[in-house]
């Protein structure tokens, strides 16, 4: 098909990714000119993009006293003390999370339970470190995984979208229920918004297996990015419950009040202090950015967190992605991550809580039967395996490319001073980089068996750390993500929406230019970094 007849497709055909009227694609209020507000402060930017984490706590103070919260938490202390299992499913943002959901319970609840907590991430494991581009349209690849973990009626699926509307997590509660299990669904738009416009979430919705969490807080901070609020509320409450599980398993008296736990670490991250720490550090590396340098972070205990942070900044910035120690031709990631105490597959078993990535090791033929032969995936089957991904270097061994430019950084994270080990290994690594930064950040978490606050302070700083970063960089325009990547179907129809805000043009106007823009881009060759569709497309109507 020409790029005409592709634009007209997905304009006529695609109706269900249209997803503007959701409120987490919609642009907030409380953003809006971001980019003018970061040029002028950085502080007073930082303090824009936490204002919006407090929606995230008023809707936490409903959820977690609700009855659909106590359910879930009486029904997952059920489900272990039988023998069974629960099992979180996501796509992007929310499978990295069910996979850190389940690598903080098999690291905190203990050998006669760790294995009772397992995650499933559309795309396999592998999709931890680097983006599978369009498997989250298929509703099959959800219901394949469901078999592959071999669920039945004595297990509990925990299914968590962001928009209530992924394809490939609607699949998992498919398949989940028809096996006999009950499900809870999280997401974070309306439900009844949901069930009138989308039939694939009213399927779910409405499914008597399933219990609904709505976790509702208003637009990201960043519109269309439900890597920021949407991810924090639901790794909120499905942490919470997880935590609550485990006291009821161990018979700890009492309840933990976590909504207030949760605001007193809003209060703590919003500080002058780290409000300024935040801020110096985000103009360091977008200052290192400038001059062509590349950013490594050095960590050990969250190291999973920040693999989720710098993966998510590939399809939201348009970044290179993590790439393998054998690639050659692939650009460099402008930022990675890495464990310098371990080897890669130690540094891998100790980020997934003792065990090695759950990775997909589907064949053309499995592809074929799910999807037809016709496919493009059955045509070019992602190469997703756990051979593939132990070749993402994260450990401690030597990789001159972090700092082969003469202006790239080594940063080591820490809460507060860096255990005496992590030090010496960072200083080592660090000896060869032209930049190096300690980024702490002080903060006193409230105790819980989870280290529920701990995670969830990382993803709040880095959260604000790499938007702030961008936004300083250019790579936001008002508070919308002018450099967004096109690697999914709703994907496109924000870029589309965003094109035909920003150019001024309607959205069939929009779409046929971009998609002309998609095929130029197509043509350009591998070794390059590829220019912002949206950016290459909102010139092309200038001309």
């Amino acid at each position: 098909m020409t790029y005409l007849e592709k634009a007209r497709d997905f304009v006529e055909n695609e109706k269900p990714f249209h997803l503007g009227f959701l409120p987490t694609e919609q642009s907030n209020p409380l953003t809006r000119g971001m980019d003018k507000v970061f040029a002028g402060s950085p502080e007073d930017g930082v303090r824009m993009l936490q204002r919006v984490d407090r929606n995230v706590l008023e809707m936490a103070k409903k959820v977690l006293a609700s009855e659909a919260f106590a359910d879930f938490v009486a029904t997952g202390t059920r489900v272990i003390s039988n023998g069974g299992r629960i099992i979180f499913s996501g796509c992007g943002a929310t499978g990295r999370l069910s996979i850190l959901l389940e690598a903080m319970w098999r690291s905190y609840a203990g050998e006669k339970y760790a294995s009772h907590v397992e995650s499933i991430m559309t795309g396999g494991d592998y999709a931890l470190i680097k983006s599978v581009e369009s498997f989250e349209d298929f509703a099959v690849f959800g219901a394949r995984q469901v078999a592959d973990r071999n669920m039945g009626p004595a297990d509990l699926l925990v299914a968590i979208t962001e928009g209530g509307e992924t394809s490939s997590v609607l699949g998992t509660v498919a398949e989940a229920t028809r096996r006999g299990c009950r499900a809870f669904l999280l997401f974070n738009n309306p439900a009844e918004i949901l069930k009138e416009h989308l039939a694939r979430s009213r399927e779910a919705i409405t499914n008597p297996m399933v219990t609904v969490l709505d976790l509702s807080c208003g637009p990201m901070a960043l519109a269309g990015s439900t890597r920021m609020q949407a991810t924090t509320s639901e790794q909120l409450i499905a942490s919470a419950a997880l935590d609550a599980v485990l006291r009821n398993l161990s018979g700890e008296p009492g309840t933990v009040d976590y909504a207030g736990c949760f605001e007193s670490l809003l209060d703590q991250v919003e500080s002058e202090r780290n409000v300024g720490i935040l801020a110096d550090y985000m103009q360091f590396e977008c200052g290192i950015y400038k001059q062509g340098g590349r950013v490594t972070y050095f960590v050990d205990d969250y190291l999973l967190d920040i693999f989720t942070d710098t993966t998510e900044r590939s399809p939201t910035f348009m970044l290179p992605g993590f790439k393998k120690i054998t690639d050659n031709i692939l650009p460099e990631p402008w930022a990675f991550a890495r464990n310098p105490l371990y080897c890669t597959t130690d540094a891998m078993k100790r980020a997934f809580g003792n065990r090695l990535p759950r990775c997909l090791e589907w064949t053309v033929e499995d592809y074929s039967r799910m999807v037809g032969a016709d496919s493009p995936v059955t045509a070019n089957p992602p190469k997703v395996s756990l051979a593939d991904m132990m070749q993402i270097p994260v450990g401690n061994e030597p990789l001159p490319s972090r700092y082969a430019t003469g202006k790239d950084a080594a940063v080591l994270f820490s809460f507060s001073a860096p255990r005496g080990e992590l030090s010496g290994a960072y200083n080592k690594e660090a000896a060869a980089f032209a930049h190096t930064y300690r980024l702490s950040v002080p903060f006193t978490p409230e105790a819980t068996r989870m280290h529920v606050f701990e995670h969830l302070a990382v993803k709040l700083m880095f959260n604000t750390i790499s938007t702030g970063t961008m936004v300083l960089f250019g790579r936001v325009a008002g508070n919308w993500m002018s450099y967004v990547a096109v690697s999914n179907k709703k994907l496109i129809d924000r870029a589309i929406r965003l094109i035909s805000e920003l150019g001024e043009v309607d959205y069939v106007t929009a779409a046929e230019t971009l998609f002309r823009a998609m095929e130029d881009l197509d043509a350009m060759p591998p070794d390059k970094e590829k220019p912002s569709p949206v950016q290459y497309t909102l010139g092309l109507l200038k001309k």
